[in-house]
């Protein structure tokens, strides 16, 4: 503000008034930037704590004992028997345009739909809120070193059929212990 000859106040110039309006449109996009990558990690998260209570449960479920129920005559033995659930017959939804710009209410007998030794259901996973990504675990092999298994998490944030990938695998390794990845490998995750 200019003071005029007199002492009397004159008005803001166009110059000082396009300054202000400057500064408050570059303060508004990086508040809307903030804010987006924000929610965008907000809903990732769902991603990556599903997948570390799939690898809880897979190490959980191939420490359980899954010996045959014969009876064991006396004074024999037996190995432990320990093996890595099997694969999932299906994913959770069943289509990535299920969780296309969307969230999913998946019903309790999606995830229990494979026999209890296998898929989800062995790893006494589900999830009962309305969910962001498509989930899915495969294994190969169970019982032998070098076996491994995958959690995969899909998910379709903006609807742009580009699909975000969380991956989380472990390995049974030589002295028959099963190893996690020690992190979540991911693909476009804000997508």
């Amino acid at each position: 503000m200019r003071i005029g000859p007199r002492g009397a106040r004159a008005a803001f110039t166009l110059i000082e008034l396009m300054i202000v309006v400057v500064i408050i449109g570059i303060l508004s996009v990086l508040a809307a930037y903030g804010v987006r990558k924000y929610i965008a990690n907000a809903k990732t998260a769902e991603a990556r704590n599903a997948l570390g209570r799939m690898a809880g449960s897979a190490i959980i479920a191939y420490e359980r004992e899954s010996m045959a129920g014969t009876i064991l005559p006396q004074q024999t033995s037996t190995p432990i028997t320990r093996a890595l659930c099997r694969s999932a017959s299906a994913s959770v939804p069943s289509s990535q345009g299920m969780i296309a710009g969307a969230k999913y209410q998946s019903s309790p007998s999606e995830w229990s739909v494979d026999p209890i030794a296998s898929g989800f259901a062995c790893l006494h996973f589900t999830i009962d809120e309305p969910q962001y990504y498509m989930y899915n675990y495969t294994a190969v092999g169970s019982t032998n070193p070098g076996d491994s298994f995958t959690a995969i998490a899909n998910g379709d944030l903006n609807g742009d059929s580009v699909l975000s990938t969380f991956t989380l695998s472990g390995k049974i390794n030589g002295s028959y212990a099963l190893n996690v990845a020690p992190n979540i490998a991911e693909t476009s995750p804000e997508e």
